[in-house]
């Protein structure tokens, strides 16, 4: 097997105390508290939280923007603080903030960005990154009249300008509207086929579980879960069945072979139940075995955001 694109060991962070802070403040936050993970190479591997668990810090670790407290982190085999110079260039980072010079063109922020990385003028990627990102027509615009999406594409290029295996995306289309989503996962999966590493945060459960191919999740700085995505979809055992009826509901039916009822209108019930347990036709049948006429019936199986509910609520 190849080596890991990145490797995580043991990593923590404590952010230093504000002045004059006591009781358990005087002791600074603790951001990542022994996190350890590997991402595979050539793999588009999900890094799933909420807000506060530690997400940006890892991100801005490996980055080179925040000092690690202590642990370790490799690069493409680059150690973050004996090797700094190699691991930075093995890595792009796309930032969640829009960051770059309004007053430049497209085409000028990446040649300044091949510039900061000492890349020679005739060995630079300007014209293919502008192409590939789909704004070569707006080669000479100022980047300030760009829309929110271009701008997303254009961050995307600007970290892939020193040719990184390993790119890291954080909530890139937070804000963006589906179609330009779409276009922006079309641009990452294409270079993913091409050999990059991608290493994906987001809130849109739909998107991790559609394209990555494993997933860490982390809460409260410390790892959670680390499984391939179906596996992770696989942990939740429950699924719904709704159920709309032929006449008006006074309560909800009751069964000890229900996880959860809930009614939802005069005539509509879902009833939540473990697949390990029952079947939908049983639950159908224990509901007409209570007098009830069906008249239309939809399931839902579990999806990550369960599954993601599910571990990051547990312990609270």
């Amino acid at each position: 097997m190849n080596p890991p694109a990145i490797r995580i060991d043991n990593l923590v962070k404590r952010y230093a105390p504000p002045k004059r802070a006591k009781g358990e403040d005087a002791q600074g936050k603790l951001a990542l508290n022994g996190v350890s993970f590997d991402v595979p190479e050539g793999s588009i591997f999900g890094l799933l939280g909420p807000n506060g668990a530690g997400k940006s810090t890892l991100i801005n670790v490996l980055a080179g923007l925040v000092n690690k407290t202590g642990g370790s982190a490799e690069i493409w085999g680059f150690d973050i603080d004996k090797q700094r110079r190699n691991a930075s260039r093995a890595i792009g980072i796309v930032p969640q903030e829009i960051v770059f010079d309004p007053f430049f063109t497209p085409f000028e922020v990446l040649e300044n960005q091949g510039g900061f990385y000492g890349i020679p003028k005739k060995d630079r990627r300007s014209e293919e990154l502008l192409a590939a990102v789909r704004l070569a027509d707006k080669r000479n615009a100022y980047a300030r009249t760009l829309s929110g999406g271009m701008k997303r594409r254009l961050l995307v290029a600007k970290a892939m300008v020193h040719s990184p295996p390993i790119l890291v995306l954080d909530e890139p289309t937070a804000g963006v509207d589906v179609e330009l989503r779409r276009q922006l996962w079309e641009l990452v999966t294409e270079m993913n086929r091409e050999g990059v590493t991608v290493v994906l945060t987001t809130h849109y459960l739909e998107e991790a579980e559609e394209l990555c191919d494993r997933i860490a999740i982390i809460n409260h700085g410390e790892l959670i879960t680390n499984k391939p995505t179906r596996e992770l979809v696989e942990m939740a055992r429950e699924k719904i069945v709704a159920v709309t009826l032929a006449d008006d509901l006074a309560a909800a039916p009751s069964h000890q072979a229900f996880s959860k009822v809930e009614q939802t209108g005069e005539r509509s019930v879902e009833v939540t139940y473990n697949k390990d347990q029952l079947n939908a036709g049983q639950v159908l049948g224990i509901l007409q075995g209570e007098g009830m006429t069906i008249e239309d019936v939809t399931t839902r199986e579990a999806d990550l955001e369960d599954v993601f509910v599910q571990l990051t609520s547990a312990g609270q």
